[in-house]
Parts: structure tokens; sequence; C-alpha cells
């Protein structure tokens, strides 16, 4: 299982804490340092769409409407902070951010 996420996130923290007290092997892949390879972010933006950026992020509030209006694959690209957290990569599926609906998908 991979989890894509920020060290800084406390969302991405708490996911990464949880998975591991239920014993699950969780690589933690940090979005800013190592980025996410591109066939996970085709996946993610095939199966997520337009929630797959967070649109109430300080980075994408500080992008112009020429910015925001680019492919959203060249967008995290280039402000991979852009992501929706954490990203779960796990058993062929993947998850996006930490609901109880994640958790539950995840047998926790």
């Amino acid at each position: 299982m991979n989890l894509y996420g920020l060290k800084s996130c406390d969302t991405c923290r708490k996911a990464l804490a949880a998975l591991r007290a239920a014993g699950r092997e969780v690589t933690f892949v940090d979005v800013r340092a190592e980025g996410v390879p591109e066939a996970v972010l085709l996946r993610a933006r095939n199966t997520f769409g337009a929630t797959l950026l967070n649109t109430r992020s300080t980075t994408w509030r500080g992008l112009s409407d020429a910015e925001r209006s680019r492919d959203a694959l060249a967008l995290l690209a280039d402000h991979p902070t852009l992501m929706k957290r954490p990203l779960i990569d796990a058993d062929g599926g993947l998850h996006l951010g930490w609901s109880k609906e994640t958790q539950g998908a995840l047998g926790l």
C-alpha cells in the first residue's frame, strides 16, 4: 500500500498512523519531495476527475485563472501540493481523502 501525501499534513499523518496501527504495511510517499508516478496520477484522474484537485488550498487561491484552466495532471506536476490528500493506492484500488468511507473501504 502506498500513501501519497505531505509530511506536514495532519490528515496524512492520521491516516498513516491508523493504517500502521491496524497492521497494514504502508509506504509513505511525500508528493512534494518525490512526486506521484505518472501512471498513478492518470489512474487517479480517471477515477476521481476534478475532485483530485484541492480547490480550497492556498496554492489554488494563488493561481491565476489561466493556470487554473490547465489540465489537472499538468497542474499537479507543477504544484504537487494541489492534490487532495491522502491518495492511497491499496490492493489495486485508489482512495482519496480520509473519510469514514475511505476508512471502511480499507477495513478500519
